[in-house]
């Protein structure tokens, strides 16, 4: 067997958020990171789509993008843009 070649090999305390709301129409079960890793993005998983992203200003403002990677229609997508807006 080759030896492994790291990229990166890295342990760093974070702090993680668990939150659960009701849109309109869409529940939203959030895994929401915090770490000095992603230059203060947060690292923002779906428990239940299985989905996730590293999430900062810039991205909730770029349009469709929330809809592409937690595949969701534009309504639910502009409740959880609500939402991170209140805490990125």
């Amino acid at each position: 067997m080759a030896e492994r070649f790291y990229l990166y090999d890295d342990t760093e305390n974070t702090k993680t958020r668990f939150v659960s709301f009701m849109g309109e129409n869409t529940r939203f079960d959030l895994a929401i990171t915090y770490s000095d890793r992603y230059y203060g993005k947060l690292l923002v998983l779906d428990i239940q789509g299985g989905n996730f992203a590293i999430i900062g200003q810039d991205d909730l403002e770029e349009e469709g993008y929330l809809e592409h990677v937690f595949r969701l229609d534009k309504e639910a997508a502009e409740e959880l843009t609500d939402f991170l807006a209140e805490i990125v």
